[in-house]
């Protein structure tokens, strides 16, 4: 959990994981006004991050529309939030480029900690150098040191904090709070407390995350009473109000400890907090799931419902994922019915949780027939609904429908970047290969398959063996490994003598 938490703070949303309780959803800027909208409409859907978005704004103001720096900034957020950084990076140089007003020092921070995570730190600490005097303040050093605590540089990111300090630009909470995401992400939790003890030293009063970064470095330490301390301390302060996901995160605590009784109580406030906010109704949901309480799992997806205006895919992922956690498969069939009926963009991750859980139950030819069922209804799995099956039969050591399914899988594989098979699987079915198929059905699989994993020895040794035993000549495939600069191993050498 703790390499996670320094991404959770940069306003990652997965509502099941114990550090997205660091922080709270954010506004998706529903309110803006509409010019503000419009150009971020034509920007919005560009998801993928090798298409470039100067052309668009180019075309924005060819076009006789006005540009604003409210209206832009806005949209850095946006895409920041989304990690779309590299296309927020190009906003934000577009209007140095432009010059269409003075770059602010905030501008100059947030265009900074971008280039750190677009191009590197050795980028970052260019552009800071490079910065005029009354630009090097607390916000771009600020900007400087996110960049140093993001690549884990305990000693840098140390030194530059000191010399914030010495300068006067550490008074807010946030540089601090920087410092106790550093220790966390290199496993140091026990240093926590002593960066909280040091704000409140010099003056300095910690914000909801400075506690909420403390409560999880006692609770992730099995440090219960510390962590019930310091909320009780943040519940006494009169500035904070401690919020459904502090709770939320000392709940959890409680139940990994197995201590039930304890995480109810801090559910409930947990609940007295969530008002309309649809992730914390999937948190609890999520939890009671641990707790094997269908019936305020039900309660509560009822109240989200009926609260929260829509449902998103997210939301019903976690509350289908509770359902086939607790073994409630027919009513996760009944809740995808209803998702199906009303969804506008045919997400595979939702029917995926019920390929899972028929696949945990043993049930993998039920889960084949549901997805060739979507298939007939005119839709393209995921390469990873492809991959569920295959491991499912390979559990139940069917390695024909595995070797199969993988095959559709890698079929589908070019439209979905960045997929990548499970190594048990590929690993099962190219010893299955390499023991009982031909040349031709072991080239056929590695030729899809090297296009999302490089080429290696276990590979090269199930085309060895395929080889040998269809009578046909290695030395080009020895040259191939060669080329790879993969050596051969004492396997490689028993797999020759065999010739």
């Amino acid at each position: 959990m703790a390499s996670t938490i320094f991404r959770i703070w940069n306003r990652s949303q997965n509502p099941i994981t114990n550090a997205s309780l660091l922080v709270r959803s954010r506004s998706t800027g529903r309110h803006a006004d509409s010019s503000r909208r419009n150009l971020f409409l034509r920007i919005s859907p560009m998801g993928d991050p090798s298409l470039s978005v100067g052309p668009v704004l180019d075309q924005w103001v060819e076009e006789g529309n006005k540009v604003k720096n409210p209206q832009l900034q806005h949209i850095v957020r946006e895409l920041r939030a989304r990690r779309r950084y590299k296309q927020a990076l190009e906003v934000s140089e577009w209007v140095s480029r432009k010059k269409l007003w003075p770059f602010s020092t905030g501008d100059h921070a947030v265009q900074l900690d971008l280039i750190g995570r677009v191009r590197g730190l050795d980028s970052a600490e260019s552009y800071f150098n490079n910065l005029s005097d009354q630009d090097k303040i607390d916000k771009t050093y600020g900007a400087l040191l996110n960049c140093y605590v993001r690549e884990g540089l305990v000693d840098k990111s140390l030194s530059h904090m000191q010399n914030m300090k010495e300068m006067g630009f550490a008074s807010t909470p946030l540089n601090y709070n920087n410092i106790m995401c550093l220790y966390t992400n290199t496993g140091q939790l026990e240093k926590v407390p002593d960066v909280l003890s040091e704000m409140k030293k010099n003056g300095v009063s910690p914000d909801n995350f400075s506690y909420r970064l403390c409560i999880n470095s006692h609770g992730a330490r099995s440090d219960l009473n510390s962590m019930e301390k310091v909320l009780e301390e943040m519940e006494s302060l009169p500035h904070i109000s401690a919020d459904w996901a502090t709770y939320a995160m000392v709940a959890n605590y409680y139940i990994k400890a197995g201590i039930h009784e304890k995480a109810l109580i801090y559910l409930k406030k947990c609940e007295e907090k969530v008002n309309k906010d649809a992730l914390g109704y999937n948190n609890l949901i999520s939890f009671y799931a641990s707790l094997g309480n269908k019936d305020e799992m039900m309660r509560l997806w009822g109240l989200e419902k009926s609260t929260c205006k829509t449902q998103s895919n997210r939301d019903y992922i976690t509350m289908l994922g509770s359902l086939v956690k607790i073994g409630e498969l027919e009513e996760t069939e009944k809740l995808l019915k209803e998702w199906e009926s009303s969804c506008y963009c045919y997400d595979f991750r939702v029917p995926n949780v019920l390929l899972i859980g028929y696949s945990q139950k043993g049930l993998i030819e039920k889960a084949e027939a549901f997805l060739q069922g979507i298939v007939k209804k005119g839709k393209t799995p995921t390469p990873n609904s492809w991959a569920i099956l295959a491991a499912g039969y390979l559990d139940k050591q069917n390695m024909e429908k595995a070797f199969e399914c993988m095959k559709e899988a890698l079929a589908v594989q070019a439209e979905n970047k960045g997929w990548r098979p499970k190594d048990r699987v590929i690993s099962s079915i190219l010893s299955w290969l390499s023991e009982s198929g031909d040349i031709e059905d072991v080239e056929a699989f590695l030729c899809p398959l090297k296009t999302v994993v490089t080429m290696d020895r276990e590979m090269y040794h199930a085309l060895i063996k395929a080889y040998l035993r269809g009578g046909k000549e290695v030395d080009g495939l020895l040259e191939r490994m060669k080329v790879d600069n993969i050596d051969e191993n004492e396997e490689t050498e028993k797999l020759l003598s065999s010739r």
